[in-house]
């Protein structure tokens, strides 16, 4: 198939005809950050001054600057005014993150290079926030990650960042409208994550007031207990790995949950699925919908600890989960709404092990839970919550799909294949 009409083929692929495949050195200034004989850390280690920009503040796009990042006082930036950053720079970590970049913008202007730190300073013929965003395109940091130096701890340095290439239109007008666009994209990119963050801190204060009775839904009273789990559990288990040695064994309809798919969620389908000799040979349970589960073993590990789940459809699981079949005093979904409230912390207190941290189902029996005086008013505390993940889900969708658009549109405008002027 020919090109279409008015494209051309390059290195960097398909671009308008009337477009440019550049390196940054030709389109940009390159400068790394003072090294240690320059800049000593007694003099930017004061409270006062503006912030020093490092490898660590530097994220995908963007700087975060917190308390707790350095300081340059005024006489550092007059004795070393070459590293004062100005408005349209970008700036890369020299080692670690290789691939992560940010722009300085107006509010930032006038912060402080660090010494592991790489400006780039874009040229009158390229759009500060086009180069920026060409630099942070997938295909740019892909790249960097390729060519960077040293495995263990990637880094970079001027040469390698000025054969960077990028596609360039030759209006500055059509570099600023696809900037502009992209921006557009980008800041609902950015509200839709404010809101998932509002949302999601919003329930961590609901689950704190419900899960402990500090606040009542209307028409419930009574006092709560803190009751040991075996008092409303009917019973406990744990499922089983098949025979690995048997293939057949991994050819089923059958769901099959590992502990890494607990994950605050509903599982409605795994990533292996085991045959019905396999469950029988095994003597795997099906859960039916509804059962919880949570992990029992790894909880050393941050990602693993207090990491719950809901059955969404009849599924076995491996050894690492335990499934709670509640009694008539224990809602299953409140259950849940709780673990995902205090399971780190549980599993912190009453875990054991040496190499590795584990519960046993003695351990399980004897794990606290706060319970309000009525199945009813547990089941109306987990709807709530229940309604509150399903918002949280909803933005969650629309993140994603705004972050799809955003690649494509990425791809489509800083290649040219879509023109806006």
């Amino acid at each position: 198939m020919g090109l279409k009409s008015g494209y051309k083929q390059t290195e960097a692929g398909v671009i308008p005809e009337d477009w440019e495949v550049k390196s940054v050195h030709e389109v940009a200034a390159i400068k790394t950050g003072p090294f240690g004989t320059l800049l000593k850390a007694a003099e930017y280690s004061r409270g006062d001054g503006v912030p020093l920009v490092s490898v660590g503040e530097i994220r995908e796009g963007f700087l975060r600057i917190t308390d707790r990042t350095p300081r340059v006082p005024e006489s550092v930036l007059r004795r070393l005014p070459q590293y004062v950053l100005k408005t349209g720079d970008i700036v890369f970590g020299r080692k670690g993150g290789v691939e992560r970049s940010a722009l300085i913008r107006q509010q930032q202007d006038g912060w402080f290079l660090g010494s592991d730190g790489i400006s780039i300073r874009p040229s009158k013929q390229c759009h500060d926030e086009y180069l920026a965003l060409q630099l942070q395109s997938h295909g740019v940091q892909e790249w960097l990650v390729r060519n960077a130096l040293g495995t263990t701890m990637p880094s970079l340095n001027q040469e390698i960042l000025g054969k960077v290439t990028v596609c360039l239109p030759p209006a500055i007008a059509e570099q600023e409208s696809i900037a502009q666009a992209l921006g557009d994209a980008d800041a609902l990119i950015e509200s839709l994550e404010q809101l998932f963050a509002k949302k999601r801190h919003l329930k961590q204060g609901t689950m704190q007031e419900l899960l402990t009775g500090k606040k009542r839904l209307p028409s419930f009273n009574g006092d709560w207990k803190t009751r040991p789990l075996g008092e409303v559990i009917a019973h406990c288990s744990s499922g089983a790995t098949p025979y690995r040695g048997r293939p057949e064994y991994y050819r089923g309809e059958i769901k099959w949950i590992t502990s890494g798919e607990l994950n605050y969620n509903v599982i409605t389908d795994t990533l292996e699925k085991i045959s019905t000799e396999a469950a029988e040979k095994t003597n795997l349970k099906v859960h039916p919908v509804g059962t919880f589960l949570f992990a029992i073993t790894g909880l050393e590990a941050a990602g693993t600890r207090g990491a719950c789940g809901i059955v969404g459809s009849p599924a076995t699981t491996n050894q690492s989960c335990m499934a709670i079949y509640p009694t008539s005093e224990l809602s299953a979904e409140y259950l849940y709404h709780y673990y995902v409230y205090r399971g780190s912390e549980l599993a912190l207190k009453y875990c054991q092990g040496t190499k590795q941290q584990s519960y046993t189902a003695k351990l399980v029996r004897i794990l606290p839970i706060d319970l309000p005086p009525s199945v009813e008013e547990q089941t109306a505390i987990a709807a709530v919550l229940s309604n509150m993940d399903a918002e949280i889900a909803a933005v969650e969708a629309r993140l994603s799909k705004a972050r799809q658009i955003m690649q494509g549109m990425m791809h489509n405008l800083l290649t040219g294949r879509i023109r806006l002027v």
